[in-house]
């Protein structure tokens, strides 16, 4: 069986932190024996008035990306939250995405991985359900704009990273669009409540037709730890 439905038993666990704590993440990851571990170079979107505001002396960004059982998620998102001590200025935030299948391989590994023991619900779950992750995906160049769209719909800030892309020439003909193969991801995690606001103004202004080419598109946030009164600033 090439892929397997995991019924949301499983977790991508997002750390959005500075480098150096990222490396203190990683001691963490691997003495929670973490099996999979994705890391992405990544910046900052805060103005400079958010970066005075928060403290903040580098908008450099390094993105983690693991996978794991729900029960091991939530208590590694405790983890990094008062090891990291995560929400104070120049930290970071973490947060946690369901994952609805996997190929067999990759859920052998999270099984095999798997702790036994359940955890208690912790204070963390209090944000359940509360937030959102958009992914804005768009020309290289273009990221500033995605995030002077948003941020009068009601983000506070963004995480930006380059990828390249790959595609059939067909496939791009059939949308009718000319996509750069350099592209740019913004991430911005927001409130449930802001989300159709954000997404509307990023394509108004950096859609498919316009000379961004963007996509944008919108993940449930599960549970989230390193927000504090300034909200997704801290991104």
């Amino acid at each position: 069986m090439a892929t397997e439905s995991i019924k949301s038993e499983y977790r991508l666990l997002f750390l959005i932190a500075s480098p150096k704590l990222a490396l203190k993440a990683e001691q963490l990851y691997k003495k929670g024996k973490v099996p999979m571990q994705y890391h992405v170079l990544a910046k900052g979107t805060a103005s400079g008035e958010i970066k005075d505001i928060l403290g903040l002396g580098e908008i450099e960004k390094n993105i983690i990306i693991s996978m794991m059982q729900k029960e091991k998620a939530s208590k590694m998102l405790e983890h990094l939250k008062n090891r990291l001590y995560l929400g104070t200025p120049n930290t970071g935030i973490a947060f946690t995405i369901p994952l609805s299948g996997g190929s067999a391989a990759a859920v052998r590994i999270m099984q095999k991985a798997e702790n036994d023991t359940r955890s208690e619900r912790t204070e963390v779950e209090k944000m359940k359900n509360k937030h959102v992750m958009i992914m804005a995906f768009v020309n290289q160049g273009f990221s500033e704009e995605v995030m002077a769209a948003a941020k009068p719909a009601g983000a506070g800030g963004g995480t930006v990273f380059h990828s390249r892309r790959v595609c059939s020439e067909e496939a791009i003909q059939l949308w009718g669009i000319t996509i750069q193969q350099e592209r740019e991801i913004v991430l911005i995690l927001a409130e449930e409540e802001k989300k159709v606001a954000i997404m509307q103004a990023i394509t108004e202004k950096c859609g498919a037709q316009s000379d961004a080419h963007g996509i944008v598109v919108s993940m449930p946030v599960d549970e989230v730890a390193g927000l504090n009164k300034y909200e997704s600033l801290s991104l």
